[in-house]
C-alpha cells in the first residue's frame, strides 16, 4: 500500500507531458530518496516560477517581466513578427538561435473539433500590432498539422489587405510535426527557407 499523498503527488506528476504513472512513481521515488538535495530547492524553484511569472502583454510569451526582454532587446528587429502557437514554439526557435525578430504566441490553433474558433485565439493583438504601423514582415511558424495550416490560412486571409509580407516556415517541418520536438538544425533551415505565402 502507497500512502495517499504520495499516490496524489504521483497522479499529479503523471498529468505532465511525457510522464505517465510509471515515470510519475520513479520521479516521486527519486524526490523522496533525496528530498534535502532536490526536492526542497524543487518546490522552491516551482513556489517562485508560480508566483513571479507572467504572461507577456506584447508578445504571449512567459518572464518575470512584462513586457518580456524578448520585446524590450533593441537588437531585435521589430519589423518582423513570427507567428507561433504556444510558448514552447517560441521557445523552440529561440534555443535554435536563429531568429533575432520579435514574437507573437497565439495561444493554440483553430479546431472546429475541439471547438476553438478564432475568438479563443490572440488574433486581434496580432491585428492590431500591424496596423499600428513598423511591421515589415509576418511570419507563420504553425506546425504542419491539419490545424496549423487551418490556423495559417485564415491569418494569411485576414492579413492579406494589412501591406505586410506574409511568409511561412519552409516545408523542412515534417506533416504532422510540431515545432517543439524539431532539432536546431531543422527548426534553422525551415525558418532560413521560409517563403511568401
Amino acid at each position: 500500500m502507497i500512502s495517499p499523498d504520495i499516490e496524489n503527488l504521483i497522479a499529479l506528476l503523471a498529468k505532465l507531458p511525457g510522464l505517465g504513472p510509471r515515470s510519475a512513481r520513479r520521479a516521486v521515488l527519486h524526490l523522496i530518496k533525496r528530498r534535502e538535495a532536490l526536492g526542497a530547492p524543487l518546490t522552491k524553484a516551482m513556489t517562485n516560477v508560480l508566483e513571479t511569472v507572467k504572461t507577456c502583454s506584447q508578445c504571449g510569451n512567459l518572464d518575470t517581466v512584462d513586457p518580456c526582454p524578448l520585446c524590450t532587446d533593441p537588437k531585435r528587429d521589430a519589423g518582423l513578427i513570427c507567428v507561433v502557437e504556444d510558448v514552447a514554439d517560441l521557445w523552440a526557435l529561440e534555443r535554435a538561435k536563429v531568429f533575432q525578430g520579435r514574437y507573437h504566441v497565439l495561444g493554440g490553433v483553430l479546431s472546429a473539433l475541439d471547438g476553438v474558433g478564432p475568438e479563443d485565439l490572440n488574433i486581434p493583438a496580432l491585428i492590431e500590432r500591424t496596423t499600428r504601423g513598423g511591421i515589415r514582415e509576418v511570419i507563420l511558424a504553425n506546425s504542419a498539422t491539419v490545424d496549423g495550416q487551418t490556423t495559417a490560412h485564415y491569418l494569411t486571409d485576414l492579413l492579406a489587405g494589412s501591406g505586410v509580407e506574409i511568409s511561412e516556415l519552409a516545408h523542412g517541418v515534417p506533416v504532422g510535426g510540431e515545432l517543439d520536438y524539431l532539432d536546431d538544425g531543422t527548426l534553422g533551415a525551415a525558418l532560413k527557407d521560409r517563403r511568401p505565402v
